[in-house]
């Protein structure tokens, strides 16, 4: 499914299956589902051509045309869903009696005996009647859906606006961002290098990247021998940019007409030999184009937001004349106006030119207004329309799928944190995320969309206390435009308190709505029966009850809405449910019924401590993929195994050997957590060989918490596969050495990024091992001893975070150039063997580790351990490094503490490492 086709590409995988001798449909049903593919096709692909241009460019007979298209998709989906649910339920029941030889039969008579023969025969001969229609429509008023030829220039770009605004003024600056642009271009410019120089400067639409760079264009271009500031835009060719260029610097175009792409850049390099040149290309939008350009990639300059202080300066500079500045009365407002536009000059500019209209200061209730209706495409002003048609080159240059997932972002509230999995998991129940081969999960896929959305700069990403991107949140500006573009396509609609009654409603988020204030639930204004999506940001006390009305529902989110005890009866009748969340919810029990959702793919019930058992039934849920629960649930029913399709478990408590042996069957875990209280060795063995089942596995987390077991099986027989990307083995568990797949070569784990594992001793060899492995961004190391170790500088080239505690700790330096990337450093310390003072000097180098020339820190936590003896060596250390640390130029927070060791290798006084990290 995606937004410029609709149900397309799912539909015509059902119409293909339905086609299958699997289901013997008769002889005129056939031809009319054959005849029915044929047609969705052709309007598919028509789909397609009109996607590719932008809704304001569209004749509006297409946008008409394309919207019936679409809609009639999804109620087609919705009747062969109906159809392949009748076939599940035969099955079922076939299988529930016994009479398992009777299936075929079963299935097969299915559409062609009694009731089922009628409806599907009948449903298709509509069906089709309706696609025969639309095509008539499209004819008799001539819907032209050749977009290909229409003109690509239909308007001003609005962007020169922005261009040629007072820079100052746009760019909310005085300086600030072209000293930094200049700097990057000035440096090591001397005499003695005159190498080619590139600085990119990149960022999402509305940062005032154009403005910018031609502000620091003009000033700086006359100390050029020549120079050309050459406009690129989409769907640009190489050999036009270059062509551009050298008319730009002064070539008669009749001396290029005839040249080739290698001809203009030997004719660009003769020219510009042995000269000085500034050339700025602006608005690239293809990666490929730019490699082309692109010979010496250099620098690169990302564009940030103004800080609070600009933000404030701009805004407030456009609205009031006096120097006094914001009136007392608007200064809360004018807080929350600056928060939504999040520092982006283009969001400022334009909602402080709405404010200031007319020269003069709107009222305190405009302002309110105004606030209350960015973030939901609610704004209506035409320089805020301007505005989204900037932000709107962003989107109209992603692919369709694309679109698609950014567009599903509308049916969260603004400011929401959208936690990562979750999204991907709602993306694939709807079926946006498709793939032709089982050789890499739907999921990897949907995360290949999140990086790509993020690495555009259309979502923002949110980072956990060990640097990894675990969330995101949409700028307020964007969220305004997908708001917008959502309502004009039917995407996504918004129940708030504000919407009036709508048919067709395919997507429902509810927001903001207080029950208690309306004498009818703003739920009865809407038509449920095509309701695919339901997400609820609020008491859904009103809508539980009418859960059964919703009966081609397929996502279902009611997280951290208040159910307790409530009665989730009408829940079990929702058979085309993909994906159900009832975490946070304070759910008591997880019913029998929810057996009855047999097309479940998504089941999450964690964050409900009461849930102490999952019912029997969950082992119906064959096509369940990911389910999720507390740690308080500690048992799993019997059969778990039969889920074959499962992709992501949460903790299982490995106590049981048939629970654990059962885990075999699962071939496509992707990722999983188990617990285990008393490690045996015949459930080592069994788990390791079920580990070995599991092909696809990116993420294992494996604990133990009582006694002490050491974990050699699984270092020496398993071979992970080369795609594991986490590995940890937390509590009591360790490893006498280390894993054999580290030590036999470490460089094939091309994808391993979290390592957290307990070794007997770490010694430098495994350090060294450790610093090879190519990806590895987070190293937690616990062991019982530790030697002198040297942190060299050829290894660890990617790690963020590096951690080692010891109960036995020796000393540990930081070679020059080590741990380049290393944001938080923490670890347990040796002193030096002998005190070594050079010529009396007390100064305290030789207590240097070398922590404080590491380049990235943040955070830092060391513990100096030591006996009593050399408690004031200790306390030099430490004092020495706090120094040391306070001079580092990133101010790093940092812990850092003498602790006296008992004699058996205990401290006296500290906490342990991990326990509150960050």
């Amino acid at each position: 499914m995606d937004l410029a086709t609709g149900a397309m590409g799912s539909l015509l995988t059902k119409l293909a299956e339905l086609l299958t001798e699997e289901y013997k449909l008769q002889s005129s049903v056939r031809e009319g589902v054959e005849s029915l593919q044929k047609e969705m096709k052709s309007m598919q692909a028509a789909l397609r051509k009109v996607a590719e241009v932008p809704r304001d460019q569209l004749d509006e007979q297409v946008k008409l045309w394309a919207g019936e298209v679409r809609e009639l998709s999804f109620d087609m989906e919705d009747v062969v869903d109906k159809f392949l649910v009748h076939v599940d339920e035969s099955s079922e029941a076939a299988a529930n009696s016994n009479k398992l030889k009777r299936l075929t039969k079963k299935m097969a008579g299915l559409f062609t005996k009694g009731k089922a023969r009628h409806e599907i025969a009948d449903a298709i001969k509509d069906i089709n009647k309706q696609v025969q229609a639309v095509a008539e429509r499209r004819a008799r008023y001539n819907v032209d859906i050749t977009v290909a030829n229409l003109p690509t220039v239909t308007s001003i770009d609005p962007r020169l606006g922005a261009m040629y605004t007072e820079a100052t003024g746009l760019v909310g600056i005085a300086g600030t961002r072209d000293q930094e642009i200049m700097k990057l271009l000035s440096e090591g410019d001397d005499m003695s290098k005159k190498n080619l120089k590139i600085v990119s400067v990149v960022g999402f639409g509305g940062l005032g990247k154009t403005t910018l760079v031609k502000t620091v264009y003009e000033k700086i271009g006359g100390d050029y021998d020549c120079k050309a500031f050459v406009p690129v835009g989409r769907k640009a060719e190489a050999k036009t940019v270059f062509t551009n260029i050298l008319l730009n610097l002064g070539v008669n175009g009749s001396e290029l007409i005839m040249l080739n792409e290698q001809l203009l850049i030997d004719k660009l390099r003769e020219l510009l030999e042995k000269k000085r040149y500034l050339i700025v290309i602006d608005d690239i939008w293809d990666a490929k184009l730019w490699t082309v350009i692109n010979y010496a990639f250099s620098k690169v300059y990302q564009m940030e937001p103004l800080s609070d202080d600009d933000s404030k300066r701009l805004f407030h500079k456009r609205i009031f004349s006096h120097e006094s500045g914001c009136p007392r009365e608007f200064e809360e407002v004018s807080r929350d106006i600056l928060k939504k536009c999040g520092g982006v000059p283009l969001a400022i500019i334009t909602i402080a030119s709405v404010l200031a209209s007319n020269q003069k200061v709107n009222s305190h209730d405009e302002w309110k207004a105004l606030l209350d209706s960015i973030g939901r495409g609610l704004t209506k002003d035409r320089s805020v329309e301007e505005m989204l048609r900037i932000l709107s080159f962003s989107y109209y240059d992603l692919p369709c799928h694309l679109k698609t997932c950014l567009l599903y972002l509308s049916m969260f509230p603004e400011d929401s944190e959208v936690m990562k999995d979750e999204l991907i998991w709602m993306w694939i129940a709807e079926n946006f995320i498709q793939c032709e081969t089982e050789k890499i999960s739907l999921f990897q896929i949907g995360e290949t969309y999140f990086n790509e959305l993020v690495n555009r700069s259309l979502l923002q990403p949110v980072y956990d206390n060990y640097g990894i991107v675990h969330a995101c949140r949409v700028h307020d500006s964007v969220l305004d435009l997908i708001c917008q573009l959502s309502r004009e396509e039917n995407f996504v609609s918004i129940l708030d308190g504000s919407m009036s009654s709508q048919c067709n409603i395919r997507r429902l988020s509810l927001q903001k709505i207080n029950e208690e204030e309306h004498e009818t639930t703003p739920l009865e204004s809407v038509s449920m029966v095509q309701v695919r999506s339901i997400a609820t940001f609020e008491p859904a006390t009103g809508l539980i009850s009418r859960l059964s009305s919703f009966v081609v529902l397929r996502v279902l989110n009611l997280s951290t809405c208040a159910l307790g005890d409530h009665n989730l009866r009408e829940l079990w009748s929702l058979v085309h449910l993909r994906y159900l969340d009832l975490s946070n919810t304070g759910l008591h029990e997880l019913p029998e019924e929810v057996g009855k959702l047999r097309f479940l793919h998504v089941l999450d019930v964690s964050g409900n401590p009461y849930i102490e058992k999952l019912p029997s039934s969950v082992i119906k849920l064959r096509r369940l993929t990911c389910l999720l629960y507390s740690r308080s649930c500690n048992r799993l029913p019997d059969g778990i195994g039969n889920l074959t399709a499962m992709e992501e478990l949460s903790s299982i408590h490995g106590d049981s050997l048939s629970i654990v042996k059962e885990m075999g069957n699962m071939k496509r875990m992707r990722k999983f957590e188990i617990k285990f209280e008393h490690l045996s060795l015949e459930l080592e063995e069994a788990f390791v060989k079920s580990l070995g089942e599991m092909s696809n596995v990116q993420s294992v987390t494996i604990s133990n918490h009582r006694g002490s077991k050491m974990m050699d099986l699984l270092g020496e027989k398993w071979v992970p596969p080369r795609g594991l990307r986490e590995l940890k083995a937390r509590g009591v568990l360790r490893f006498s050495r280390l894993p054999a797949w580290i030590r036999e070569n470490p460089s094939q784990m091309s994808q391993l990024s979290w390592l957290e594992i307990g070794l007997t001793e770490v010694r430098q060899v495994d350090l060294r091992l450790l610093g090879r492995l190519p990806a590895l961004q987070i190293l937690l190391l616990e062991c019982l001893r530790q030697g002198p170790l040297l942190v060299e500088a050829d290894g660890f080239r990617c790690l963020t975070l590096f951690y080692l505690w010891s109960s036995s700790p020796g000393q540990v330096v930081f070679q020059p150039g080590a741990l380049p990337k290393a944001t938080h450093v923490k670890l347990r310390t040796g002193l030096p063997v002998a005190k070594e003072e050079a010529d009396g000097n007390n100064s305290g180098d030789w207590f240097d580790t070398g922590i404080a020339d590491l380049p990235s820190l943040r955070l830092v936590r060391v513990d100096f351990c030591t006996s009593v003896l050399r408690q004031e060596e200790a306390e030099k250390a430490r004092s020495a490094l706090e120094t040391a640390l306070d001079a580092h130029p990133n101010s790093p927070r940092h812990d850092v503490y003498a602790v006296d060791m008992d004699s058996d290798g205990e401290e006296s006084e500290s906490d342990d490492g991990r326990d509150g990290e960050e």
